[in-house]
């Protein structure tokens, strides 16, 4: 049985979490996105692991993508308006990683 590791984590930590995963073994399959709170660039991770593997995947993601405080400009109405807007900057905790497992039945690679 295989799993497959969907993991959403930071632009910043992807090229370093790539390359630490293909140093392990493991085959990964980068998808651009875009989400979250300050929407930020972020990057999807495809990984398809054996069942006996998934915990040293699980490892490395842990490892690399470490969530960490950040100062960002966050907007906020300007003189009691709606329609002016000045940013302010907010503390805001980035990086980590959101992980999903799926259980795969099969997989086929032509």
């Amino acid at each position: 049985m295989m799993k497959l590791i969907i993991a959403i984590v930071q632009d910043e930590d992807a090229s370093r979490l790539i390359g630490k995963l293909m140093d392990a073994g493991f085959g990964v399959t980068k998808l651009a996105t875009t989400g979250g709170f300050l929407r930020a660039g972020n990057t999807t991770l495809l990984v398809g692991v054996e069942d006996d593997k998934f915990q040293a995947a699980m490892g490395v993601i842990e490892k690399v993508c470490k969530s960490r405080k950040q100062m960002a400009a966050s907007p906020a109405p300007v003189g009691g308006t709606q329609n002016g807007y000045a940013p302010y900057p907010i503390e805001v905790t980035v990086g980590g990683a959101t992980v999903f497992v799926l259980s795969v039945d099969q997989f086929i690679k032509l």
